[in-house]
């Protein structure tokens, strides 16, 4: 028994339904998977009158419940299946109402299967603006269940739409006028009603025409349907053809006596922009200038508040020092905690801006053009064009990017995406690039407007995407994927960004960079002062007396930063650093950054918090200055030269591009290609793809 009532969104892509479901949930919302697949589940909680809570299940975007990809499996799944714990009480079928007749396909599918139905109209301002109207009340009366008018982005008809589910949850009107099938159909539809206890025959019909794809009914009983089909030599593919045909043919003459058109169609505004935009050579030009002003714009606005929390973080650990006795426990919360924590912290302007700037794409319509023109490129090194939407999404992340995979059709195709798409830069590598940037690219303007930190940082992005495509290409070639997919892609009007869902979506890419990375910072950085404040045996000490004994007469302060730097080489964490400075000497790179190398693998961004860690437990115990002072002040004790110096930070920025180093992603790619084999292979080939890279950029520069 279900706590309460589900209430399920359906619509075709780009219809509204996730801007519905905003409405309807609110802060009231949650992510998840269906149970026994890794589909993204998005469900929240609405209240529809004083006395009714009901969940709001937002399930992907389809055409029709005939699936193409597994993501489009889970609504036959869910709606096929009367037992499933999502099973709706009631469908609102979200339809664009400037393009009803291929939105009507679905909405009379879901009818048909006997679940009490909604037509949701959105969008009527875009059909408004085509010179189309709809009577909504005709066709209520045509169909036999309640049309609502929305828009959904605005909050238009959410009252309404919140009593007419009220109302349906009580009346449970279906659609009235019900396919008629032919003979063969009806007789199976009959035997398969009787065996399985099934009322509906469209869903009988179902249970047939698509028994593969339905993995709750068990081995058993999908053996049984395949006998029962090739007893009636029942055609699932010519079924699935002559239903969309026959839905078709009804739904023109329905759609005949409720919309009109009014006068001419004139070109609308969003096609008169979009002949630029999508343009062959205008629309790649426009599209490079709006990312050079991000990435500009991500170093300008967020240059002063950076440097703000970096003082900031400085200055508490300095007061921390001065007011604590010194103790074990302080040096671990100022060096440890707060050091790493604050180097990961003193980004959240940059990844603020840069999630800021995306979201405005997304809610203005641009980012769909952007994935329409990525795919007319990706298409020439071999790649599906379904592939685009993984590619872009890993800008933001890597994980939830390899699993929107799940859209391509074809396994060779989807397993070169999520082979690739980690080379594609994340907002998990803007702490890197950034700081190791501002150590080494002069923070000077190119002809008087362009920032050059900026240009190098979008320098590493093209670089990311460029790698994957040449990447791409070649998988193609080497597991000899012939088969050519198509890509369709609903793109929405232009529209003014809802700065309300801005904000939202930059305070929840915010939360989740600080708290998820601060976990496993928190974590590494108690660790990591554990490792670099006790050593084997008495080593330390010895140091330490060597030091005194070999500096008899020096000031106190160097004595100081003398003492701390030999502790730190010969504690637990400089003998493993040491360890594996070998393999990584010729890369440029010390024992220190060795470490902060290692740390990395948990999660890209606790680079920074590492070297912040590293550098702090080393220094003078009086030293003020900020973790930016403490880098480009580092001196590498092998070679004498800085630390970071620009062959170094080059080498450690081109590296970060190709390496692998979040183990999320590598679990995430585990548990989509069911195996270590893809996963093992993929670290391993960007990790040697990293470190050649790296090491021909050092030998160049230095």
């Amino acid at each position: 028994m279900k706590e309460k009532k589900v209430i399920a969104l359906l619509g075709n892509p780009n219809a509204g339904k996730s801007s519905l479901f905003n409405q309807l949930t609110g802060l009231r919302q949650k992510i998840g998977n269906f149970p026994g697949v890794t589909v993204d589940k998005k469900t929240g909680f609405c209240r529809i009158d004083a006395k009714t809570d009901i969940q709001i299940l937002d399930l992907p975007g389809t055409y029709s419940i005939y699936p193409n990809s597994l993501d489009e499996q889970v609504v036959l799944e869910v709606l096929a299946n009367p037992q499933h714990p999502e099973y709706p009480d009631v469908a609102v079928v979200v339809a664009d109402a400037s393009n009803l007749k291929r939105n009507m396909l679905l909405f009379e599918q879901v009818s048909d299967l006997g679940i009490p139905t909604i037509l949701a109209l959105n969008m009527l301002d875009v059909a408004e603006e085509m010179g189309i109207s709809i009577n909504s009340g005709k066709l209520s009366k045509i169909l036999g269940v309640p049309v609502v008018e929305l828009n959904a982005r605005q909050g238009i008809g959410i009252d309404g739409l919140k009593h007419t589910i009220l109302t349906q949850l009580e009346t449970r009107k279906t659609h009235i006028n019900p396919p008629i099938f032919d003979e063969k159909s009806e007789a199976i539809a009959s035997e398969v009603r009787k065996k399985y206890n099934i009322s509906n025959k469209y869903l009988a019909l179902q249970y047939a025409a698509q028994a593969p794809k339905l993995m709750f009914l068990g081995d058993i009983a999908q053996k049984d349907l395949q006998t029962l089909v090739e007893k009636y030599n029942f055609n699932a593919d010519a079924f699935q053809s002559a239903e969309t045909i026959d839905r078709y043919h009804d739904i023109s003459s329905t759609l005949t006596q409720v919309v009109h058109e009014t006068g001419v169609k004139t070109e609308t505004v969003s096609e008169k922009i979009d002949k630029i935009l999508l343009h062959r050579i205008w629309g790649y030009a426009i599209f490079l200038g709006i990312l050079f002003l991000i990435f500009q714009s991500v170093f300008s606005f967020a240059e002063y508040p950076m440097d703000l929390i970096d003082q900031g973080v400085a200055g508490l650990n300095e007061w921390l020092k001065s007011v604590l006795p010194e103790s074990a426990l302080v040096s671990l919360l100022t060096d440890g905690l707060i050091a790493g924590v604050g180097g990961v912290v003193i980004f959240i302007p940059q990844i603020a801006f840069l999630f800021a700037f995306i979201s405005i794409l997304e809610e203005s319509g641009y980012m769909a053009r952007v994935v329409v023109l990525m795919d007319k490129l990706i298409r020439r090194f071999g790649m599906s064009g379904k592939s685009v939407v993984p590619l872009i999404s890993s800008m933001a992340c890597a994980v939830p990017a390899i699993m929107s995979a799940r859209t391509i059709g074809s396994w060779k195709d989807r397993l070169i995406t999520i082979m690739v798409t980690p080379l594609m830069s994340c907002s998990a590598r803007l702490p890197i690039y950034t700081i190791l940037i501002a150590l080494v690219v002069p923070d000077t303007k190119v002809l008087g407007i362009f920032n050059m930190q900026g240009i190098a940082l979008m320098g590493l992005y093209l670089l990311g995407f460029l790698s994957a495509l040449i990447a791409g290409w070649m998988m193609k070639l080497i597991l000899q994927s012939k088969e050519r997919s198509y890509f369709i892609m609903e793109l929405p009007t232009y529209k003014m960004p809802r700065w309300k869902q801005v904000g939202f979506m930059i305070i929840e890419k915010v939360k989740t960079f600080v708290f998820e990375a601060g976990k496993v910072i928190i974590a590494i950085s108690i660790v990591l002062w554990v490792l670099a404040s006790y050593g084997p045996g008495d080593e330390m000490e010895q140091a330490e007396k060597q030091v005194l004994t070999e500096n008899p007469n020096q000031l106190p302060e160097v004595l100081a930063s003398k003492i701390a730097s030999v502790r730190l080489e010969n504690s637990y964490a400089g003998h493993f650093g040491k360890f594996i400075e070998p393999a990584i000497e010729p890369l440029g790179y010390d024992w220190k950054i060795g470490i902060a190398l290692i740390t990395s693998f948990a999660a890209r961004e606790v680079f920074v918090g590492t070297v912040s860690t590293i550098y702090s437990i080393g220094a003078d115990p009086e030293d003020e200055s900020t973790i930016k002072d403490r880098l480009r002040n580092e001196i590498n004790a092998n070679t004498g030269q800085p630390s970071f110096s620009i062959a170094t930070s080059f080498s450690l920025l081109i590296f970060y591009v190709f390496a692998m180093m979040c183990m999320s992603t590598i679990a995430t790619v585990y548990r989509e290609t069911k195996g270590w084999k893809w996963p093992l292979i993929q670290l391993g080939y960007m990790s040697v793809l990293a470190y050649v890279a790296a090491l021909g950029v050092y030998q160049v520069l230095k």
